[in-house]
């Protein structure tokens, strides 16, 4: 997939572009125009247009296929990813009796992978509307059907669980490079699974939310680096918390 972020709606010769670049890269199957005209950290804008293949690109991981638009986060290393999303399935510890909350689930990947291997039920929360529409499309794809998504803020959305007095065994969480917030975290503990699972990018905002909620009558049990990005400083990490 290649994704052509400008300011203006307008692209001049986009059927040359495509054409020629399809021409050096026959391994393209998907171009989009994603258009842009705000001065923010965000790369990519609200509107964009299909301007050749079907609009997203699939892969295949951990036996299940997955639907990945341009705003759908999804690691780019397949053969540690399972080692990483393993690991965070070992540390739930699934056995088929578990009701599980995947929260920032994006696509959908570590939850439908757990609904997939050993929880009785999975419920995905994301904020972003595309990745939603792809975690849906994701599950019934897979044939997944213990799985349910929601286009919410997972703070909130946790807060009203605790509040109606749901139950839930444990959470999956993996957060965005800036980590999680002390509303998020407290919001955990509030609806006090047994096991938090916390799959991090940035060792420093991971130090700095442990340092938080093993404050909160949580401790943490394991923690396991995996080298996502070889040759770099950058590692993904798993903690599993529990309830203490």
């Amino acid at each position: 997939m290649v994704v052509v972020v400008t300011e203006s709606p307008i692209f001049p010769a986009k059927k040359n572009f495509c054409n020629a670049l399809l021409k050096l890269h026959p391994e393209i199957t998907t171009i989009i125009h994603n258009i842009n005209p705000y001065e923010t950290n965000l790369v990519l804008g609200d509107k964009e247009n299909v301007l050749y293949g079907k609009g997203f690109i699939e892969d295949k991981l951990m036996g299940c296929t997955f639907r990945i638009s341009s705003k759908s986060f999804y690691q780019i290393n397949p053969t540690q990813t399972e080692k990483l999303y393993g690991t965070a399935i070992e540390y739930a510890g699934l056995t088929g009796k578990e009701s599980v909350l995947d929260a920032y689930c994006g696509t959908g990947t570590i939850g439908i992978i757990a609904a997939k291997n050993g929880a009785k039920n999975v419920i995905g929360v994301e904020l972003e509307k595309a990745a939603v529409k792809d975690a849906i499309s994701n599950a019934k794809r897979n044939n997944i059907d213990n799985i349910y998504f929601y286009n919410a803020d997972a703070t909130q959305f946790i807060n009203e669980m605790a509040d109606s007095g749901e139950h839930l065994d444990v959470i999956l969480m993996d957060p965005p490079r800036a980590g999680s917030t002390e509303e998020f975290l407290d919001a955990c503990v509030h609806l006090s699974p047994k096991r938090i699972v916390y799959v991090s990018c940035n060792p420093e905002t991971l130090a700095r939310d442990l340092e938080y909620i093993t404050k909160k009558n949580y401790k943490v049990e394991k923690i396991q680096p995996v080298d996502m990005f070889p040759h770099t400083a950058h590692v993904e990490t798993v903690v599993l918390l529990l309830k203490s």
